[in-house]
Order: structure tokens, then sequence, then C-alpha cells
């Protein structure tokens, strides 16, 4: 951002981009209580850093989502390394307690194909579908070319194919 023009106020980089924090996180985490505690962190660290926003190196949108994505990485990195049973955990809802939070059909079964699969392929699917990046955005926050990205995405769908088909989900299901 160049000097003769303004930044939006942080309330409204909050309002125009809540939801597609809290997606993208959720995607990850597939936990609603945990994704709430990551999307209040990255918008706590947003806030406190905003002045140092550069709109020269990228969109708030993209800055936003290298925050989330380095938030999650950090509570992945925390989980793996406890060595105490936090007593939070013990009361939270499992996966199949927060699949069944979900009253929506076609919600139920999404989450019941992300389930199956690991982080870094729902990473993936939320830069691309939540976040609506394109493969050469997408390539520039994993490190690899859009080639690869291509390549990825498609092995991706086919493997979410294979697990719908599994439970019975069809196109027309989603």
């Amino acid at each position: 951002m160049n000097s003769n023009e303004q930044k939006p106020a942080f309330e409204q980089v909050y309002l125009d981009n809540y939801s597609y924090i809290y997606n993208y996180v959720y995607m990850r985490l597939l936990h609603r209580e945990n994704t709430e505690d990551i999307v209040s962190s990255v918008f706590t660290k947003a806030m406190t850093h905003y002045d140092s926003y550069n709109s020269s190196l990228s969109s708030i949108r993209t800055w936003l989502c290298n925050i989330a994505r380095n938030t999650v990485t950090d509570f992945f990195r925390l989980k793996r390394n406890q060595t105490q049973v936090d007593i939070d955990d013990i009361v939270e809802p499992g996966v199949e307690d927060e699949y069944n939070l979900l009253t929506d059909a076609i919600n139920q079964k999404l989450f019941k194909i992300l389930s199956h699969l690991p982080d870094s392929d729902r990473e993936f699917l939320a830069l691309r579908y939540n976040k609506e990046l394109s493969n050469e955005e997408i390539g520039k926050i994993l490190n690899i070319s859009p080639k690869a990205v291509s390549e990825r995405y498609r092995r991706l769908l086919a493997k979410c194919r294979s697990i719908a088909e599994e439970y019975h989900i069809t196109e027309e299901d989603l």
C-alpha cells in the first residue's frame, strides 16, 4: 500500500473476512470450539500487527489466511507435544459428536468425507474452496508449482470420490 492509499478500518477487515477465516480453520480442525478459539487468536494477531500489513505483498485475505495457517500449525504442534491430558479435551465433543451437531444433510455428508482426510488435504481444500485461491496463490503458500497444485487437486478429488463411494454419498447428495 503506497503512502497515498488508506487501509480499511480493521473493523471492516474483520467483518469482510471473518467467515472466510472461520471456514478455513474449521475445515482444518473439524471442531467448532477449537475453531472459535483459533479464529479469535488470528484476528487478535492481525489487529496487533495491522500497522505492518503491506498490500504490495499480498491481499488482506491472503495475509489473514497466512496468519490462520500459522496459528493452526502452532495449535497442532502444541497438541502433539502435550504430555498431560487437558480436562477440556475430555469434555469436548469428539468428531462423531461434532458430526451429530450438524443439522444440514449436505454439511453432514461433506463433514463425513472431510473427517477421513488428513489435515494437509483439508488445508489444501480450504485454500481452494474457502479462500478461493488460484493454483499460483496456493503454490506460493505451499511452496509448490502451480502444476503440482493442479495434480494434487486432481488426486484429492479422486480420493474424496472414493470416500464418498465408501459411504454411499452421490454427487446428487452434495
